[in-house]
């Protein structure tokens, strides 16, 4: 499994990769410049915004859902349109929205922020059925969203603490009873970001600062890990056919004099194992 680059620009906060199973393209987000990129085999695409944006969701084959600063909105990518969904903290300038993933039942879950990671300045919310509600509050750094194959688990991680928890899940998709400890990584000293879970159940968490994506069983045993260039790898994605290709992307935000690996966006091809397609929204 050797890594490869993906895509060679350089994001400060680079987050949110998304392969879009029906336009077999891959979406992810440079948080502090308010963009979101794309490839499309040899085709770049990139659109800029007038506020932060992190994380999205695909409703059909043009329309995204994006999580912003102040909201949730529908985007066309191929004419630019959109559509104000819902707020999302807009209240509060401080914040901004952070790691996001589309669940099995066509919600959405969104973790907001402090702009500077004020402690417990942030929340988890699920966007369902055109009603924003809060799952999860006083997180510093939300990440790690992601849902088991078998719709009974979520996951999701504050970062600071080092704790990736599982969190049981009701029929039609809520929490139900106490999030537990699925693996606690302060040990080792290493810092969850961004997370998705492949067909066999298990959890790919990227690591803040350890150069890697690790995988994890289904009972948070490590199974093995992807070492990249990048220091700050912050979340993965599968893509590509099969669902094999692992996708990563990483930052350079807080380095001085980042080399070019820093902030790229990579690939690798995991042979057999393969992931699950991102769910669908529903709006």
């Amino acid at each position: 499994m050797t890594p490869n680059v993906f895509d060679n620009r350089q994001c400060s906060l680079g987050e949110g990769p998304l392969w879009h199973p029906e336009r077999k393209q891959l979406f992810w987000f440079d948080i502090n410049n308010k963009k979101m990129l794309s490839r499309s085999n040899e085709e770049i695409h990139a659109w800029q915004f007038g506020q932060h944006v992190s994380a999205a969701g695909w409703i059909n084959r043009d329309e995204l859902l994006i999580a912003s600063e102040i909201e949730l909105f529908r985007f066309n990518v191929e004419t630019s349109d959109r559509q104000h969904l819902c707020d999302l903290e807009a209240e509060e300038p401080e914040t901004r929205s952070n790691d996001g993933r589309a669940d099995p039942w066509g919600g959405f879950w969104i973790g907001t922020m402090g702009k500077q990671a004020e402690p417990e300045a942030g929340a988890i919310y699920r966007y369902y059925q055109g009603a924003l509600e809060v799952l999860f509050q006083d997180i510093t750094i939300p990440n790690a969203i992601c849902f088991s194959p078998d719709r009974k688990y979520a996951y999701y991680t504050d970062t600071p603490t080092r704790l990736i928890m599982r969190q049981d899940l009701k029929a039609d998709g809520w929490p139900t009873g106490a999030a537990e400890v699925f693996v606690d990584l302060n040990d080792e000293g290493t810092n969850p970001d961004g997370a998705v879970v492949d067909a066999e159940g298990c959890l790919w968490v990227a690591q803040w600062g350890a150069s890697r994506v690790a995988r994890y069983s289904p009972r948070g045993t490590l199974l093995s890990t992807v070492g990249l260039d990048a220091q700050q790898v912050t979340c993965p994605a599968f893509g590509g056919p099969s669902f094999s290709t692992l996708f990563a992307t990483s930052a350079y935000e807080g380095m001085t004099n980042p080399n070019e690996a820093q902030g790229r966006t990579y690939s690798v091809h995991l042979g057999n194992i393969s992931g699950q397609p991102e769910h669908r929204v529903i709006v």
